[in-house]
């Protein structure tokens, strides 16, 4: 963590091998997503075998944290993902932190337009074509 810079919580994701109710799938990123039950906001990802995610975002947990400055926040980092829009209005990079996943998150949406543009499908995670292969996964 870089002491300039304000890390608030997100969300945790978890990687399973399990099949889960209201699974979203996502073939660009070989993977499927789908939110606990509880309060807390925690997701559960499984992965096709031909997932072109990074091996430590498919085997590790990860804890995610919004940034106001999604650059200063990577730089210097080793980027394991991103940056790219996933989710139209949310920008996103994946660092890798001594061998841990971190997800940084710079986006000025609501907690509940990130979520339902998630569930409805909007953004490059779930688009096919050129606007997913510009980023950085394919």
């Amino acid at each position: 963590m870089k002491p300039h810079l304000h890390y608030e919580f997100h969300h945790a994701g978890i990687p399973t091998d399990q099949v889960r109710d209201d699974e979203q799938f996502s073939a660009n990123a070989g993977m499927y997503t789908s939110d606990n039950a509880g309060r807390f906001r925690i997701q559960w990802h499984r992965f096709t075998p031909d997932s072109p995610l990074h091996p430590l975002i498919r085997s590790v947990p990860h804890v995610a944290f919004k940034v106001a400055d999604l650059a200063a926040a990577i730089e210097g980092e080793t980027v394991i993902l991103g940056p790219y829009e996933p989710i139209d209005g949310y920008r996103v990079a994946m660092i890798d932190d001594g061998g841990v996943p971190i997800e940084l998150i710079q986006t000025e949406l609501s907690d509940e337009e990130i979520w339902g543009r998630a569930r409805r499908g909007q953004g490059a995670l779930y688009r096919a074509g050129k606007a997913f292969a510009d980023s950085g996964l394919r």
